[in-house]
């Protein structure tokens, strides 16, 4: 079992960043592949970035790319998205979430925060 933690949310103007962090207690947590997903009212969950246990492989969504890095830092059982040049589509309530296996479905979610861009 493992507990998430966002934060990190907040309201900044267009093209400046932000950065977000995911603390997790419980054990193990170099055995969990993290993620972030992000949701907008009446919209699906969708999928921005997830890193790997290690060698902390990543992967990211197109509308991350270039603006966006996932990193871990396993000393401190944090999972951290930096989000630069940020736009208002960004807007969103950002989720960690944490999952053992190498894919599938993630376990373990956070309560999310939210993130703000206005233009």
């Amino acid at each position: 079992q493992v507990q998430l933690v966002e934060s990190g949310g907040g309201l900044v103007q267009a093209g400046n960043s932000l950065r977000l962090s995911c603390a997790a207690s419980g054990r193990f947590f170099t055995s969990y592949a993290m993620g972030w997903f992000r949701q907008t009212p009446g919209k699906e969950s969708e999928f921005v970035a997830q890193i790997s246990r290690s060698p902390s492989i990543t992967d990211y969504a197109d509308s991350a790319k270039g603006r966006f890095t996932i990193f871990r830092d396993d000393a401190r059982n944090t999972v951290y998205l930096q989000m630069n040049s940020l736009k208002p589509e960004d807007t969103a309530v950002y989720y960690c979430a944490a999952r053992i296996k190498v894919s599938g479905p993630y376990n373990y979610w956070g309560q999310g925060t939210q993130v703000t861009v206005s233009s």
